[in-house]
């Protein structure tokens, strides 16, 4: 089955923050509220959360495989994870996304996962040798579908072309930075995209948290993000988006974070954009977002104070 077929959820949970900010108790309730929403498309990374003192990569994986093994819903789940941007497992030979694939598969106590992400642009690897060893691993049964993250439009549409040209497994969708203070998308990738027929699934939605409309003038946060995300005041357009935000919210009865990723939902390409919660409460917002339907004019208000 094409990822285009899969009948995704239109948030995908991230699960960057299981094994960091949420424990496996937090990151157990978390991925139950979601599913128990309709939820199904969760996405995770090997390299998760290689960052945090003492870890060594996989740990969110194997929350992941741990939960869907405890729930026995792994035919339910639609499950992406990542390879070549943990320190041990670095870049898209094939000696090593074989290798790491098997990892993946370990620590997630499954045999197949539906969506393998080039996690970061391998230009010292021939994208014809990647791309051969995911179609093999497709043609095995170890992985469904491919997808291309952080990948400039030039490499994307080559690595399109080398597909077409030697008939080899294709990537079907990309992921990349968008959120309405984080346009870039906009140029030339998203072109690619369209003309290619493959979708998008953003991370960063809401900016790190700026977007959800707590980081504002003299109000301290107590967040791992706070500095990316206070970033965003000292410009023109953060505080600009964040009125309009405030603005669409009141209308709707909701949240600024739910507004921002109904905005980014509704945009050409996209087919769920990436949120990731460390508890249920900061869930809830996120799932609201599947639920409202922006007027064109609300759009055009949001589009306007984010350019």
């Amino acid at each position: 089955m094409s990822f285009s077929e899969l009948n995704l959820f239109p948030l995908c949970l991230g699960g960057n923050v299981f094994g960091w900010t949420a424990d496996r108790e937090a990151s157990f309730a978390v991925l139950d509220a979601y599913v128990e929403a309709g939820g199904n498309f969760i996405d995770t990374a090997d390299v998760y959360s290689r960052w945090v003192p003492g870890h060594s990569g996989g740990e969110s994986e194997t929350i992941i495989g741990e939960w869907t093994a405890s729930r026995r819903n792994r035919d339910r789940i639609v499950l992406a994870t990542k390879v070549g941007m943990l320190d041990s497992r670095p870049g898209l030979s094939e000696a090593n996304i074989r290798a790491a694939v098997e990892d993946s598969l370990r620590r997630l106590q499954t045999d197949y996962i539906d969506l393998y992400w080039a996690h970061l642009d391998d230009e010292e690897t021939p994208l014809e040798e990647t791309l051969a060893t995911f179609d093999a691993l497709i043609r095995e049964g170890k992985i469904r579908n491919i997808g291309a993250s952080n990948y400039e439009a030039d490499r994307l549409a080559e690595a399109l072309a080398v597909s077409e040209r030697e008939g080899l497994a294709r990537y079907g969708v990309v992921q990349q930075q968008y959120n309405l203070v984080e346009r870039g998308y906009e140029g030339a990738l998203r072109e690619v995209v369209a003309g290619a027929g493959l979708t998008s699934t953003p991370y960063y939605g809401l900016a790190r948290g700026f977007l959800t409309g707590k980081y504002r003038s003299g109000v301290q946060v107590d967040s791992p993000r706070a500095g990316k995300a206070s970033e965003y005041l000292a410009t023109e357009r953060g505080p600009r988006v964040l009125e309009a935000l405030d603005k669409v919210a009141v209308a709707h009865d909701t949240v600024p974070a739910t507004i921002a990723l109904a905005w980014l939902a509704a945009q050409p390409t996209v087919a769920a954009p990436i949120a990731s919660a460390r508890d249920v409460e900061q869930l809830r917002p996120l799932l609201a977002a599947t639920e409202v339907t922006l007027g064109e004019d609300e759009l055009a208000l949001l589009d306007d104070a984010s350019r």
